[in-house]
């Protein structure tokens, strides 16, 4: 495996990899559920879809959209067999082990940290309405 510090390094040189961010969908998905929710779900998308040996629909398994962990997995190039092998130097072929497990997530967490600072707020609907207390109402 790679050093998460030259993934990152060589990831930033990729206009693929750099257009990801959060958006305000994903953005209030995170804001809403936290960080240890959105990865527990990142967790388990590993163990379902990365960690097999031959994953079913390798290269197409992660959606594109929708879950702060799949935006996360397309960046940080764990979104498949063959970007892990080529990002991270994971063979394709063998299950992955607990250690590869956590050096995906590590990295899947690495970049939700740092889009979360930067993610865009959900626009406001206006002012808050006056209660019937506020008008002197009731």
């Amino acid at each position: 495996m790679r050093d998460l510090d030259e993934v990152f390094g060589a990831l930033a040189k990729s206009d693929f990899r750099r257009r990801f961010r959060l958006r305000t969908q994903e953005a209030e998905y995170l804001r809403s559920r936290g960080l240890e929710t959105v990865m527990e779900h990142a967790a388990d998308f590993i163990a379902k879809r990365l960690a097999p040996a031959e994953p079913p629909n390798d290269g197409k398994q992660t959606p594109m959209r929708g879950h702060p962990a799949f935006l996360a997995q397309h960046a940080t190039g764990t979104c498949c067999r063959g970007c892990l092998a080529r990002w991270h130097a994971i063979p394709r072929g063998v299950e992955l082990t607990p250690e590869q497990r956590a050096h995906v997530l590590t990295a899947i967490r690495r970049w939700i940290e740092t889009q979360a600072a930067a993610a865009p707020v959900a626009p406001s609907t206006g002012p808050p309405r006056a209660e019937q207390g506020d008008l002197g109402i009731g």
